[in-house]
């Protein structure tokens, strides 16, 4: 598969996850919008009403999680790991994140990579309807240090197997 190929098959991936979050929450499919423009359009469309919203159902879980580690750009994937932050908690988010990374294929990985550092942002209460009317939630749902502790050690091994794959294969000469 060239590199070619793979951009269009990750963009058909991303607008697919982008699409799926928006019949959840009942937007226009935007068959108007260029399909190489349209997965953005998608997102941007949702951004809103999942900030909006107090609660999400558990359906929108997974849609949100694949549309972040799709989304092919970093500063973008923002726009589905925040109100998947505040309406399931960091916990949760950063647990699936861990999940990509430990089984994904490399395409995930490289995702789940861009999106941990967006599920590091700072919840607000003025910024989401998430949080109880008293400005307080669940510490529960953001308690995480073991998870990172397992994101530490999972990047970790993955990069000491990455490179023994590629010494394996000859690209990489032994050190005298």
């Amino acid at each position: 598969m060239t590199e070619g190929d793979r951009h269009e098959a990750s963009t058909r991936t991303f607008l697919a996850c982008a699409a799926d979050v928006a019949r959840l929450l009942h937007l226009e499919a935007a068959a108007d919008v260029p399909e190489d423009q349209r997965a953005r359009h998608l997102a941007g469309a949702a951004r809103r009403p999942l900030l909006e919203r107090a609660t999400l159902s558990e359906e929108f879980f997974d849609p949100l999680m694949a549309a972040a580690v799709y989304d092919p750009d970093p500063s973008f994937c923002r726009w589905f790991i925040e109100p998947a932050l505040y309406a399931f908690g960091r916990r949760r988010v950063m647990t699936a994140l861990l999940g990509y990374l430990r089984t994904g294929t490399t395409a995930e990985i490289a995702g789940a990579q861009r999106a941990w550092y967006c599920a590091h942002l700072p919840l607000r209460a003025d910024r989401s309807p998430a949080y109880a009317p008293s400005g307080r939630r669940d510490p529960a749902l953001d308690e995480v240090g073991d998870v990172v502790d397992q994101w530490r050690k999972s990047s970790s091994t993955q990069q000491r197997d990455h490179s023994a794959s590629e010494s394996h294969r000859g690209s990489r000469r032994p050190l005298s």
